[in-house]
């Protein structure tokens, strides 16, 4: 994984193509901008680890180029739980919750990520409070859909939840 610039960037970085993203979406021009410029640029290589489970969860991570797949770690398992494409966000709720990673993420390209830290995101919202309230938005809707995908997935394989 290696850091790099925007104008270093081989991937469409437009503002057109980014707002396609549904982490972008309804997002102004300057707001993206700001992102790109304070956020760190993560090209990364097919089959590289993004992070890895247990690792500090300060940061969470926009898919501008390519698709990543998130193994979930949980008692000594590790399961594939979803794949993360383009315009969508990993890493936002152990950044929120203040927990380590909960599993790793690997490459299945080559991609592209925009990594925004937990001091940017605060100084998005000071800089940019409309646009941040949207990102939330936006955010919140990515991990409604997370969370749809994953309960239809313990029904269609009849996983019964104990109650604690």
């Amino acid at each position: 994984m290696q850091t790099v610039l925007q104008t270093e960037s081989r991937y469409d970085l437009s503002f057109s193509h980014l707002k396609q993203g549904s982490i972008f979406g309804a997002l102004s021009e300057a707001s993206i901008n700001y992102l790109l410029k304070h956020g760190v640029l993560h090209d990364v290589l097919k089959g590289e680890e993004v992070f890895s489970y247990g690792s500090k969860g300060a940061s969470f991570h926009a898919v501008l180029h390519g698709n990543l797949d998130f193994y979930k770690h949980h008692k000594n398992k590790k399961t594939r739980t979803r794949t993360v494409c383009f315009g969508e966000a990993i890493g936002f709720v152990s950044m929120i919750a203040l927990h380590e990673r909960a599993g790793s993420l690997y490459a299945l390209e080559d991609s592209l990520l925009l990594e925004i830290p937990c001091q940017l995101f605060s100084d998005f919202h000071d800089d940019f409070p409309f646009d941040f309230g949207i990102l939330l938005m936006n955010l919140s809707r990515d991990m409604a859909r997370t969370i749809r995908t994953l309960s239809n997935a313990l029904v269609d394989n009849d996983v019964i939840l104990k109650r604690d």
